[in-house]
């Protein structure tokens, strides 16, 4: 990237982030809708979709919550992947989806972190609250933060070309991880 977003103001960037949120509180409706093949066309064919497991640290050493390559990841996965995972989710024989669970999600702070005109891309900051319920009592609440490069694709459509989750716990206390972030 080549600018960071403070320096694009006025009209232009109210619309940019108007444009974004609309385009996060879509994305949030497609998965809770279990959408997933529209999901996966808002997917760009080079896509990494990384959640690692993050370390407790110092607070010295907050910058090494985790390392991609280095460090064990919840996913480490392409747009090939998780449309295999949708495939596999669409079977009716997902022994964790069977039957499907209740979700809803709630995605905020929706920021323009980074904005590179001249390549099309811009790195959005967010955060998420997503609530997942199964069967009669099981519940597992997600919470976390993402950072997302979006690469323009045409006037009014954007691909989603990286995305980085980080949640905020270090051992998963779900039973599965079956809903996407």
């Amino acid at each position: 990237m080549t600018s960071t977003a403070a320096g694009f103001r006025g009209q232009a960037y109210i619309e940019l982030i108007r444009e974004i949120e609309d385009l996060y509180y879509r994305e949030a409706d497609l998965l809770d809708d279990r959408d997933f093949e529209a999901w996966l066309e808002l997917l760009d064919d080079d896509l990494v979709y990384w959640m690692p497991l993050v370390r407790n640290v110092s607070s010295r050493e907050q910058s090494a919550l985790s390392e991609q390559g280095s460090d064990m990841a919840w996913f480490d996965e392409d747009k090939e992947t998780l449309r295999k995972r949708v495939a596999q989710l669409r079977t009716g024989m997902h022994w964790s989806e069977e039957p499907v669970s209740r979700v809803t999600r709630a995605v905020t702070n929706i920021r323009v972190a980074e904005h590179d005109p001249a390549h099309g891309e811009i790195v959005v900051r967010s955060k998420f609250v997503l609530y997942q319920n199964r069967q009669e009592d099981e519940v597992n609440l997600f919470a976390g933060k993402r950072r997302d490069t979006w690469r323009r694709r045409a006037a009014a459509d954007w691909g989603l070309r990286r995305r980085e989750i980080l949640l905020d716990q270090n051992v998963l206390l779900a039973k599965s991880l079956t809903v996407f972030f």
